[in-house]
């Protein structure tokens, strides 16, 4: 096992020793907190919210290009919409758009409505984005099951074709300073055999038996450190991690960025849009954050 202290808001690439299986590994502490405490989540949405960053971080991570991955998932359930995004360097942002009544409504029949039951029928989808000179690469898949990870699995299944296995957890603890939120994740893939490594399904099903004993508890443990909880499954073959990288909740909204969007409307759908105190008020969806914006700064800027 490395000696590298593995802590909170990172995620990190192993490998199972000897073995044809490698896997990655984030933890979110205050990242996640931050992101779910911008808006007032009823807890069957962060849930959902905190999955999505889990699995943003968990794919996005093995990137081998200075880009973004995007996870999102929409239907006709209260929950309209979830996104999380993360980009090379270690940024995560995410948002749901909900029904308040419709998920109090579905909070009665559960004890925590997943997936399947907030998104209702829609779609999963995953995009890499290259930046803007690159076409967006995006798989799509059905909803199905409870939890993002099952329809992660399936997209690897349909996408890639790559066997792979996904366990999130989302929830809050406290380690002395009250309830914070906490998510973690854990992603491990079978690697193809071939001449060199010979039959790997003995392997996998092996990995796949251990990966079953990991519990949610154990992923969002503050008192757990990622090495530790890595050394509990895979202690039998020893397991190498490959580095990690460090997380943060980050934004990418700025003044200049609305103030463009603003300029793309028509002038009198902006002269719509001027409060009683003669600004353009705008917030961003994913922090929360007012923009108060000038109409005149918009007027000079494009006359």
């Amino acid at each position: 096992m490395s000696s590298e202290n593995l802590s909170d808001d990172l995620v990190a690439a192993f490998q199972i020793e000897g073995e044809p299986v490698r896997g990655r590994l984030v933890r979110l502490g205050d990242a996640v907190d931050q992101i779910i405490n911008g808006h007032a989540y009823p807890e069957p949405v962060a849930n959902l919210l905190g999955e999505a960053c889990a699995l943003a971080a968990l794919v996005g991570s093995s990137l081998k290009f200075d880009g973004r991955l995007i996870v999102q998932a929409q239907g006709d359930g209260p929950v309209r919409y979830v996104v999380a995004d993360y980009d090379a360097s270690g940024a995560l942002r995410g948002y749901c758009r909900f029904d308040p009544e419709a998920v109090s409504k579905i909070e009665k029949g559960f004890v925590r409505p997943g997936a399947r039951s907030l998104l209702g029928q829609g779609i999963f989808i995953m995009t890499l984005d290259q930046g803007p000179d690159t076409e967006r690469y995006q798989g799509v898949t059905p909803i199905e099951g409870e939890t993002l990870a099952l329809c992660a699995e399936q997209y690897f299944a349909q996408s890639e074709q790559t066997p792979t296995r996904v366990r999130l957890a989302v929830g809050q603890a406290d380690s002395g300073e009250g309830p914070h939120w906490r998510a973690g994740g854990v992603l491990i893939q079978n690697i193809a055999e071939d001449e060199a490594r010979g039959p790997t399904a003995e392997a996998w099903t092996r990995t796949q038996a251990l990966f079953e004993t990991l519990g949610e508890d154990e992923l969002i443990d503050p008192l757990l450190a990622s090495n530790q909880l890595l050394y509990r499954l895979f202690h039998e073959d020893g397991v190498r991690v490959f580095g990690s990288t460090a997380l943060k909740a980050s934004c990418r909204c700025s003044q200049e960025r609305i103030m463009g969007v603003l300029r793309s409307f028509a002038a009198e759908e902006r002269a719509d849009m001027v409060e009683p105190d003669g600004k353009i008020r705008v917030t961003c969806e994913y922090c929360s954050r007012v923009y108060a914006v000038e109409p005149g700064e918009l007027e000079s800027a494009v006359g």
